[in-house]
């Protein structure tokens, strides 16, 4: 078994790719194994990077698998005792893959590490370590403060954002559900967050390394122009994106919420809900047809099959 399995899940957003595999493959603790999960369906797009990358494996397929399942098919395919899992529009400090490595020699049940993720300028952060909130949605720490010093300090988080994190192996087996490692049910949106809290209740830690630096654009791969870097991201979804979005967040309560706890959050749950749906109806009432119709579309299969 190698060391160290890197993945990147891509859909050949701009160059992105590029400079993430640049990054990757001039650290200083270089992956032994390097899979790219080719989400673009354009068969010249594989070409390219194999031509440019020899050493990179790249998996491409019929059909976009999404984020959860795309790092669902990386992870099988490796064969790494850690797993770093990034987004392509990561760029990683050479020194990303030492500093974060060890992180898992704290303690045995470290199971996930993360660094201090910045935007792509290096003042701002995006991500020091992923957190659940009162009203159960994921919060980013530092998500848009200046870069102050303030989280330069190394401990243990609730969890780590998807963007850039390092998995070890042993605890992605022991925690794996019939819907693979990260739950494909999620597609992208809260699979960093249900992980994370599926990890914690089976008694895994997840920890924060601030000397592991790697640089982020928000929203890179799926956000208009206009949109990337900036808060709320609901704003900037469109109507497919804003659906899993919501339901994502239902799915990680009712997977992972116990039920003392939903009595505890009740309120802030309700308030949050009131507000968002509020936001929804007056400024995207669009997406209040197209979440019916998603809607509508589980239930029919089920009616006919009934009615046979």
């Amino acid at each position: 078994m190698t060391k160290l399995s890197a993945i990147i899940v891509t859909i050949g957003a701009k160059d992105y790719i590029n400079s993430s595999l640049d990054s990757l493959l001039n650290q200083t603790c270089r992956p032994e194994e390097v899979i790219i999960i080719d989400n673009s369906l354009k068969p010249d797009f594989s070409r390219q990077i194999n031509k440019l990358y020899l050493a990179v494996k790249v998996f491409s397929g019929l059909q976009n698998l999404f984020y959860a399942e795309g790092l669902n098919k990386g992870i099988r395919l490796s064969s790494g005792e850690f797993i770093l899992c990034l987004n392509d529009d990561v760029i990683l400090d050479k020194n990303f893959v030492r500093q974060a490595l060890d992180g898992f020699l704290i303690n045995e049940k470290v199971g996930i590490v993360g660094g201090k993720v910045l935007r792509r300028n290096g003042k701002i952060l995006d991500s020091t370590g992923l957190f659940l909130t009162l009203w159960r949605t994921a919060k980013d720490r530092g998500y848009g403060m200046r870069d102050s010093g303030r989280f330069d300090k190394a401990g243990f988080v609730f969890g780590v954002n998807g963007s850039v994190v390092l998995y070890r192996r042993r605890m992605l087996e022991e925690i794996k559900g019939t819907n693979g490692y990260f739950d494909s049910k999620f597609r992208m949106f809260y699979e960093d967050l249900d992980i994370s809290w599926r990890a914690k209740r089976m008694g895994w830690f997840a920890y924060y390394a601030p000397a592991a630096l790697a640089y982020h654009v928000r929203g890179g791969s799926f956000r208009c122009d206009s949109g990337i870097d900036k808060p709320i991201a609901r704003r900037y979804l469109n109507e497919e994106l804003h659906y899993e979005l919501i339901k994502n967040r239902y799915l990680a309560i009712l997977k992972n919420e116990s039920f003392i706890g939903l009595l505890l959050h009740f309120i802030p749950i309700f308030i949050y809900d009131l507000c968002v749906w509020f936001f929804i109806l007056v400024f995207q009432p669009k997406l209040i047809k197209f979440i019916f119709s998603r809607l509508k579309g589980k239930i029919a299969p089920e009616r006919k099959t009934f009615d046979n």
